[in-house]
């Protein structure tokens, strides 16, 4: 008969456990990372609340202002929080600190096509209901795997999501 000592028995027993968390591990789907403030996830899309919003180096008031966001409604990423703070970029990537009260939940997106058309419904060779141009700033509605229903300038209608930033490609939104 074999027989393990009490330090290989515990050796084993941490092998073991060891090889089935990782094998748990591997098997769970990735989850989103979550914001240490608001617990929601990261990044996401919010936009700009103000007319006028201050963007900071840092997350304070004593910090630097690099610049200044003008475009109400303009669809904005959140990358990071630190307490009333949110670390935000632009559709080209530029960035800072924004203080929250300045940002909405209300999800917009820009148009990066020049004369979208917007169809009354999804679908390729669809009527639309009118062209968008590149840059346009509409309210998001709805979003299925490949398109999205926008509202602009008191137009509806539906555009591929992939002809939109402001939208992550595997969102779906009812």
């Amino acid at each position: 008969m074999f027989t393990l000592g009490q330090k290989s028995l515990v050796s084993l027993g941490a092998a073991l456990l060891l090889a089935l968390t990782t094998s748990v591990a591997a098997e769970a789907p990735a989850e989103k990372k979550r914001g240490p403030v608001t617990n929601l996830p990261m990044p996401r899309y919010v936009s700009l609340k103000a007319t006028k919003a201050n963007v900071r180096r840092g997350p304070s008031r004593t910090h630097r202002i690099d610049w200044v966001f003008t475009r109400k409604s303009m669809p904005l990423q959140i990358t990071a929080e630190y307490g009333h703070w949110r670390r935000v970029r632009d559709i080209e990537g530029a960035g800072g600190w924004v203080h929250y009260s300045l940002l909405s939940g209300v999800r917009t997106v820009i148009v990066q096509k020049d004369m979208l058309p917007l169809a009354v419904r999804p679908g390729e060779k669809v009527a639309a209901a009118a062209h968008l141009e590149h840059g346009v700033i509409a309210k998001l509605e709805e979003c299925n795997p490949d398109w999205c229903r926008l509202n602009a300038g008191g137009y509806k209608g539906w555009v591929l999501k992939e002809d939109l930033w402001g939208v992550e490609a595997d969102e779906i939104r009812e």
